[in-house]
């Protein structure tokens, strides 16, 4: 439930009844609380070593990750606004090609997949439809719901789809969601495909074991494809297999 007022929490035996207005109790096992988190940045002698900071947002980089003193580097979620393990992992081999390697590596370049683990799981990379509008750029939407792959329906786990955006009049993928059990281990094909400027024409073209769920991937590539048969273009395959006859 979101966007509600909780009035108060009391204990119930190992558990805990979370009041709610407007709604029915809610008997729960446990609260996690999320506070939040701010950079640790105290202490550091960074205003010695010349390095901007921001004490709530963290270490200043540039594109290539360089602090305000050029010659030291910030990598992580103290210099990023994606506070994910695996950007900061990324991060790291750019700050290494950058400072040891003579590299011009940018963070900018990165093509940033996430996963929600809740269940489902919900990915997502590349742009929403909203983002994509506001910046101008006509999309089209392909969606496979996991209720039709099989191996979705075998695992009794068909909760769930995959979307994609496409350029209008391309195949080229700006931005995907999957809800899936194991979303956050489909959307990387998709991510690949979008950061190797690999389109869904591709993805139709390339085999994937059956049955498996990312096979959800490959269908909404096959419904890219079918698009691809026009009035125009069925016209002329019928003419030419009436002359192939």
């Amino acid at each position: 439930m979101t966007g509600v007022q909780i009035a108060r929490v009391e204990r119930a035996g190992d558990g805990h009844v979370v009041q709610i207005e407007g709604r029915p109790p809610v008997t729960v096992d446990a609260i996690l609380v999320g506070a939040g988190r701010v950079p640790n940045v105290d202490g550091m002698g960074l205003e010695a070593a010349g390095v901007a900071f921001d004490p709530k947002r963290g270490v200043t980089v540039d594109d290539r990750l360089r602090t305000a003193n050029p010659r030291i580097y910030a990598a992580g979620d103290v210099a990023s606004r994606f506070q994910f393990t695996h950007v900061a992992d990324a991060l790291a081999r750019i700050v290494i090609q950058n400072a040891l390697f003579l590299g011009r590596k940018k963070a900018s370049a990165l093509v940033v997949p996430w996963c929600t683990f809740t269940d489902p799981e919900i990915a997502h990379v590349g742009l929403y439809e909203h983002e994509a509008n506001e910046r101008g750029i006509r999309t089209r939407t392909f969606v496979q719901n996991l209720r039709d792959v099989d191996r979705a329906v075998l695992d009794c786990e068909s909760e769930g789809l995959v979307k994609v955006l496409v350029r209008e009049g391309s195949d080229r993928v700006v931005g995907a969601t999957i809800v899936a059990e194991h979303a956050g281990d489909m959307i990387s094909e998709i991510t690949v495909a979008t950061a190797g400027n690999v389109g869904l024409k591709t993805l139709a073209e390339t085999i994937h074991p059956y049955p498996t769920q990312a096979e959800a991937v490959k269908k909404v590539a096959d419904a890219y494809n079918r698009t691809r048969l026009t009035p125009f273009v069925k016209g002329l395959l019928e003419k030419w297999l009436a002359w192939r006859r």
